[in-house]
């Protein structure tokens, strides 16, 4: 059974990294206490990993680097549980790519191996990456990703403010965009919010809720709490 955690950001505002969600992990992962960590999303992943160690030892979770062991396949495949962190998600998938770990983290995580992911590392869980906000800084093989969950994941995802000036494109309208295309929901995931996925149900959680965009229907809101169940259901949410 699949044990999926997408969290939109890890710092939220007035939080320290990963305070706002810390009881979640800690219940998600339960009775898991060792962590392999993938930080290949920031160029500096010592200071990364340093970063996710120390906060996850809070949490009385040891956390160990992909990028610190000399085969990242047997890693992945003797890892009690991921966490694929944020930054930039066409450097992530890149990586994921060169270390060919597609499609071994893909095995684990369908096998029930518990797989978080932030940012970055909730666009990565995806079928695609093409939902994400980042600049394409590297040209990885293709867009398609681990394909864990039947949609798509907008993270960090905002509301235009009525009062502004800017004339730009909205993140709205760039997702109805790919709905005009594709025919995969999209979760407009605002900061603070995640999804969790356990025992095939799908619970939108967290300090925020989410818009959810569909082919051909109107964009609609849902609050933290609201059973999301219908997400997994390819084509048919």
């Amino acid at each position: 059974m699949k044990k999926i955690l997408l969290i939109s950001n890890s710092i939220v505002f007035g939080y320290g990294y990963l305070d706002h969600c810390a009881d979640e992990i800690i219940d998600f992962l339960r009775p898991v206490k060792t962590v392999l960590f993938i930080p290949y999303a920031l160029k500096d992943r010592n200071k990364y990993t340093n970063i996710a160690r120390e906060r996850m030892n809070k949490m009385g979770i040891n956390l160990y680097s992909i990028h610190q062991q000399k085969n990242p396949k047997e890693a992945v495949e003797n890892a009690e549980s991921i966490f694929i962190g944020g930054g930039n998600t066409f450097r992530l998938l890149n990586e994921l790519y060169k270390n060919n770990l597609i499609g071994v983290i893909r095995k684990k995580v369908l096998n029930g191996g518990p797989y978080i992911g932030t940012s970055a590392g909730s666009n990565v869980a995806c079928p695609t990456i093409k939902t994400t906000n980042d600049m394409p800084i590297v040209e990885p093989p293709a867009f398609e990703a681990l394909n864990l969950v039947p949609f798509q994941v907008n993270p960090h995802y905002f509301d235009p403010d009525p009062n502004s000036k800017h004339m730009g494109e909205t993140r709205e309208q760039r997702i109805r965009e790919f709905v005009e295309e594709n025919n995969t929901t999209v979760v407009g995931l605002r900061e603070g919010a995640w999804i969790r996925i356990e025992n095939n149900t799908a619970q939108l959680k967290g300090l925020a809720g989410a818009k959810i965009f569909r082919k051909a229907k109107l964009s609609r809101e849902y609050k933290a709490g609201s059973k999301i169940k219908f997400l997994l259901n390819k084509n048919k949410s």
